[in-house]
């Protein structure tokens, strides 16, 4: 991904330093979208109220400073253009007004954190019956068939292999890590991430012999340390850039002739299997193709075999309030995405023939594994721009690092570790 900087215009001019948007590559975040004058003004009650009522300071308008209380600040550089696109577009204006610079924070998990925690009390119980009205529905565009489910995955982890690398550690694992101690410190974020894969690899009895299938291969680090194991692995993944680069990883690693990566989708996979891994894939698989991906593993998977999954999970009843809803997210970083509930998960199993036989949740290690990624990607902003990012871009995923970390801290958010077996041998026999 490239970000051309030419004609660029400023999205905010409030006081404070406004960020140089280019209007080709950023359309919705160069100008406040129109909105009417009534829900301009509805949006401005709302947040004012809210904001009146949360563990929050109010700046308005320059730099933003620590507060005497510790509590995190809020600035607004243009208190005008933030309430304008959040009458227009919800969420998904809030998201762009930081993108454009026309609101800081001096904490932004904080903040972040202080919404998440209190995200029931945000908007009035009379208003949330009008949510149809200004949330957008999910573009068609963004369905994960199989033509979809490509273009979805090369929108985000085919950015730049070298972007990855410069906040995540050496393994390039892009998911939760299991740290022994919490607080964690940076130096543990690798040891963490073995661990998270070995017990990953354990619940699913992979070892010598073993024949397994990754779904989402990730840059190549769990095929590895299975192959390690002696374990025959095809892992297969629809980025083209991280399947370059983890068949690099690979044969580095002298295991070459134990793992197969293949560019496929997990619909297409054939053949059956000792046990299935996936990490942190469902997430990208959308509500209407849970069926799909769960009577995938159930047909790839051999009776007496394994199957662990990694998952980041919500409540159900907020998956089920977001499911249809273009967020700021689904927008601009993980495009026809939605995080499960646990409800969804033991339905949606348990309909294809799998049963859960373990189910462990470690959501504050995935909120210091982003504060690690977060604190990283912001010391190492020059390297960003040396790749052609500009800072739209930069604001972008500093936000949405951090609106995920606030996630998991506030507990609005989990990730789970499962571990399903075949129920149904009748299903096997008949096979």
């Amino acid at each position: 991904m490239t970000v051309s900087t030419p004609s660029a215009t400023r999205a905010s001019t409030a006081p404070g330093r406004p960020v140089a948007v280019d209007p080709a590559r950023w359309p919705d975040v160069a100008r406040p979208p129109r909105a009417s004058t009534v829900r301009t003004t509805v949006a401005r009650y709302v947040v004012e109220r809210a904001l009146a009522r949360l563990p929050l300071r109010i700046q308005r308008g320059g730099d933003h400073t620590a507060s005497e209380d510790g509590a995190p600040t809020l600035t607004l550089r243009d208190p005008a253009a933030f309430h304008q696109r959040i009458g227009a577009d919800g969420l998904i204006g809030f998201g762009e007004s930081y993108m454009a610079g026309e609101w800081d924070s001096d904490d932004l998990v904080g903040v972040l954190t202080v919404f998440a925690t209190h995200v029931n009390d945000l908007v009035p119980a009379w208003l949330r019956r009008f949510r149809g009205v200004w949330a957008h529905r999910r573009p068609a565009r963004d369905r994960n068939t199989l033509d979809g489910a490509r273009d979805n995955i090369h929108r985000h982890y085919d950015l730049s292999n070298d972007l990855f690398a410069l906040f995540l550690d050496p393994s390039l694992t892009y998911s939760s890590a299991v740290f022994d101690t919490l607080p964690a410190t940076s130096h543990a974020l690798t040891s963490a991430q073995h661990r998270k894969i070995d017990r990953l690899l354990d619940l699913a009895g992979v070892g010598s012999g073993t024949r397994l299938l990754e779904i989402g291969t990730g840059w190549g680090e769990l095929a590895v340390r299975a192959a390690l194991r002696g374990a025959d692995v095809l892992t297969v993944t629809l980025s083209q850039e991280q399947h370059d680069l983890a068949l690099r990883r690979i044969a580095d690693a002298g295991v070459e002739g134990r793992v197969k990566v293949e560019l496929r989708d997990y619909r297409q996979v054939g053949g059956r299997y000792d046990a299935v891994v996936s990490v942190e894939m469902i997430e990208a698989v959308g509500a209407e193709f849970w069926p799909d991906y769960f009577r995938a593993l159930r047909r790839l998977i051999t009776h007496g075999g394994s199957v662990a999954v990694q998952a980041i999970t919500m409540p159900h009843e907020r998956m089920l309030a977001t499911a249809r809803t273009h967020t700021w997210i689904s927008k601009y970083v993980f495009p026809g995405g939605l995080i499960p509930s646990p409800d969804a998960i033991s339905r949606e199993s348990a309909a294809a023939g799998l049963s859960i036989t373990h189910d462990t949740g470690f959501g504050d290690h995935y909120a210091e594994t982003l504060r690690i990624w977060r604190e990283r990607f912001v010391q190492r902003s020059a390297e960003v721009d040396a790749l052609r990012f500009d800072p739209v871009f930069r604001r972008m995923w500093e936000l949405y690092l951090a609106y995920s970390e606030a996630g998991f801290r506030s507990h609005y958010l989990d990730v789970r570790q499962f571990r399903l077996v075949p129920t149904d041998p009748e299903r096997e026999a008949s096979r």
